[in-house]
């Protein structure tokens, strides 16, 4: 152990340095604004309401794991990490998409975007903040959930952010991983292993992600299409976009049911999954037989909560 820190802190302090020399090019001189606003924004950057969906996950894959509320302490430990590992991975997509986010009218207003922060502080920031949720889950968790939460961070960062984003219209559908991580890093901060159970929640978050961002993408289209981002109703249109919502959809509420269909959760879940299920298809249907951005955004809206309830009804299940 003594040996594998030594090597995790000169790593890091070697990225340090490296990104030092990176950061002395980036800066601007950017109008100071006061301590508040500056507070706020660097709150911004790691997206708070985001990162408590992720957690909600983060907290199930804690209890369905060991099929028990976790400890205080490794409770505190795991969602401390989860957060700065989930803010600091938003931190650095800001950072790389600064000058994308000036041509959206949802994003125009991040703090890199409108300049209320320099580039080299938004980079910093994200940098840091990863490099200590490392330490967090390595020190205070175990080293499973700690590689974990890396892979997290480096395939949202390098995969999707910088690779997938603005390549191609299946960046939704294999960035989505990303976020599916989070409760195989609760998972693991318990059991410190994986197994097919995990896998199952990856899974279900996995196949949630696109039908919740296309049914975005089709109320803020515009903005895509000026900032060059390739997605589906942007490329493909929106008539194919409400298609497919649906179909992901019937697909992903399916996969709700098979955790009950092998065992992996009991009738408490079961009942919820359906009519949680139920709900969620009903509004997919409503999205590809009308048009209009109303019943796009009502999707979004509700496919959020949709996965909240599916993650707290395996939560109770696992319990009682």
């Amino acid at each position: 152990m003594h040996t594998l820190t030594g090597i995790l802190s000169w790593g890091s302090l070697l990225g340090l340095v490296l990104a030092s020399a990176f950061l002395a090019r980036e800066t601007v001189a950017f109008p100071p604004l006061d301590l508040r606003q500056r507070s706020r924004d660097f709150l911004t950057l790691t997206k708070p309401i985001v990162v408590l969906l992720l957690l909600v996950t983060t907290y199930a894959g804690m209890v369905v794991g060991g099929k028990a509320w976790p400890s205080l302490s490794l409770t505190f430990w795991t969602m401390l990490g989860g957060y700065l590992a989930a803010g600091g991975s938003s931190a650095l997509n800001q950072y790389i998409d600064r000058d994308l986010d000036k041509n959206m009218q949802r994003t125009a207003q991040r703090p890199l975007a409108a300049e209320r922060m320099t580039p080299a502080e938004g980079f910093a920031f994200g940098l840091a903040l990863s490099v200590i949720s490392f330490y967090i889950f390595a020190g205070f968790v175990n080293l499973l959930a700690a590689f974990l939460s890396l892979t997290g961070i480096i395939y949202y960062v390098v995969l999707y952010s910088i690779l997938l984003k603005k390549a191609t219209v299946q960046n939704i559908v294999i960035g989505g991983g990303a976020g599916a991580i989070p409760p195989l890093v609760g998972w693991a901060a318990v059991t410190g292993s994986l197994n097919i159970p995990a896998l199952f929640l990856f899974a279900i978050v996995f196949m949630w992600t696109p039908p919740h961002f296309w049914a975005l993408a089709i109320v803020r289209k515009k903005d895509y299409a000026r900032a060059g981002v390739p997605m589906m109703p942007v490329v493909r249109g929106e008539r194919e976009t409400r298609r497919q919502i649906l179909i992901y959809t019937l697909e992903l509420v399916a996969l709700t049911l098979l955790m009950s269909v092998f065992k992996f959760a009991g009738t408490i879940y079961l009942i919820s999954a359906v009519t949680l299920g139920i709900w969620l298809i009903y509004t997919a249907w409503q999205v590809w037989k009308i048009e209009g951005n109303q019943i796009a955004w009502k999707m979004y809206r509700y496919s959020s909560m949709y996965l909240a309830f599916i993650f707290l009804a395996l939560m109770i299940d696992a319990v009682v």
